[in-house]
């Protein structure tokens, strides 16, 4: 591997505090505000199952994230780690796979903030969705070009305020579920709307759905060259940040489906695009529907600009290997920001926007995401025995879990998944020759 100079490094300013506050905040934001709602709708309350099993998906494939990220801490994520412990072909695919998921995801979120942010002021979203959303993806992508430090006092109290938002939310609406006791429960495997899916594909495809919900924590893996001591902080951060987050997600699940019931959380998705607000007008507590929609507004923010900074250090680390143009890697006088890669992601997000589905993205999310992670568990595989973290067969689970739940989304996604690969690995044998023309850092 070639040695990078040492100009072209980015100074470790994180702590253990500080990639957890990361990692939360790039888990909680549009998969707990909406993954819910869709996923309810697809598996009813059976999705209770779905949670569990992509919590323990997430942890395997947190574990694997937090080896590779521990034995080779610097930004990229899989992209570096497939290129280090596969080959060149597998890494170039998992670095593209996230670029592409996770600039959709990022539309979503502004998006989803958007349409949170218009409800809460009572303004019609069908005029002021889109700009509002572009509002949003200028502002945080400002915020991300003055640096890591800035960039994560700002995400330590948009995470401080959508944890209390949920927290609210779980406290509040117990009541209300066990007044109902467990009629909104039953049946448990409730007939699908569309009668194309047995319950067990139903539980699939809504384990898929939901694992995209868990995945932020890849984002400290991506930041990993930012952090202090990454053999230490990185696994204990993965590790707290994503037992915290599957804490929220059952009592979300719980309260949720409890409250207004599976069926109306899904058409309530589809609709409004805001569940949990919806639940919360049953707990007849003043104000408690304005509380979800602040919360899912800073938690939209959150994910958002967590988003931009990671999608940022892949495409640098992508610059470095020259499978983008190399002047992506250039960083400013002091250090601390890729700016040109900052700008770039931004200008793509904001496209994206433009034409942006929420419901269609957040499923080619899924399956793009699982292919990443696939990679993941692959490279945690190679890790040699006297540097290894956590037992081998943990990769094993990750990998088989995540290759099988990618093919469980609707067909003409994973078919669209699998078209931009192929698209991908085009670039990388074709046109990359056009890329080595441009001037060397």
């Amino acid at each position: 591997m070639q040695q990078q100079k040492p100009t072209q490094s980015l100074q470790r300013q994180l702590g253990v505090l500080g990639a957890i506050a990361l990692g939360l905040g790039s888990i909680v934001g549009v998969g707990v505000f909406v993954s819910v709602g869709i996923a309810s709708g697809v598996a009813g309350p059976a999705v209770i199952i779905s949670v569990a099993i992509a919590a323990l998906v997430a942890i395997c494939n947190g574990l694997n994230s937090a080896q590779l990220a521990a034995s080779h801490p610097v930004s990229g994520g899989t992209y570096e780690y497939g290129y280090r412990y596969l080959n060149p072909w597998l890494g170039f695919t998992a670095g593209w796979m996230f670029l592409v998921a996770k600039s959709a995801s990022a539309a979503t979120a502004a998006l989803g903030c958007a349409g949170y942010l218009l409800n809460l002021l009572g303004i019609p979203a069908s005029n002021y969705l889109v700009p509002t959303a572009l509002v949003a993806v200028v502002l945080l992508t400002l915020v991300v070009l003055t640096g890591i430090k800035r960039s994560n006092v700002i995400n330590i109290a948009i995470v401080s305020i959508t944890l209390f938002s949920l927290l609210f939310f779980i406290i509040a609406g117990l009541p209300v579920v066990l007044s109902a006791g467990l009629d909104n429960f039953t049946p448990f495997f409730q007939p699908i709307a569309d009668n194309t899916k047995n319950p067990i594909a139903a539980v699939l495809q809504a384990t898929a759905l939901m694992f995209v919900a868990y995945t932020g924590y890849g984002r400290i893996a991506t930041m990993g060259e930012e952090v202090r001591e990454p053999e230490r902080t990185i696994p204990r951060a993965m590790i707290i940040t994503l037992g915290i987050t599957m804490l929220l997600y059952i009592g979300v699940v719980v309260v949720g489906i409890g409250a207004v019931g599976a069926p109306t959380l899904g058409a309530v998705t589809s609709k409004q695009v805001a569940p949990l607000e919806v639940a919360a007008r049953t707990f007849n507590i003043l104000g408690s529907s304005w509380i979800m929609a602040i919360g899912a507004v800073t938690a939209t923010l959150g994910v958002l600009l967590n988003l931009i900074l990671g999608l940022s250090r892949v495409l640098l680390a992508m610059g470095r290997r020259q499978d983008m143009p190399s002047f992506v890697a250039r960083l400013n006088a002091s250090r601390t920001t890729p700016y040109i890669a900052v700008l770039i992601m931004g200008t793509v997000i904001a496209c994206l926007v433009l034409i942006g589905d929420v419901r269609t993205t957040w499923s080619f999310s899924a399956f793009s995401v699982l292919i990443y992670y696939g990679i993941t568990d692959l490279s945690a595989l190679q890790i040699p025995e006297e540097q290894r973290l956590y037992p081998k067969w943990i990769a094993w689970v990750g990998l088989s879990a995540c290759f099988f739940l990618a093919f469980w989304v609707e067909r003409q996604i994973w078919l669209v998944g699998v078209a931009l690969i192929i698209v991908g690995l085009i670039w990388k044998t074709v046109i990359r020759k056009l890329v080595m023309s441009f001037p060397q850092e």
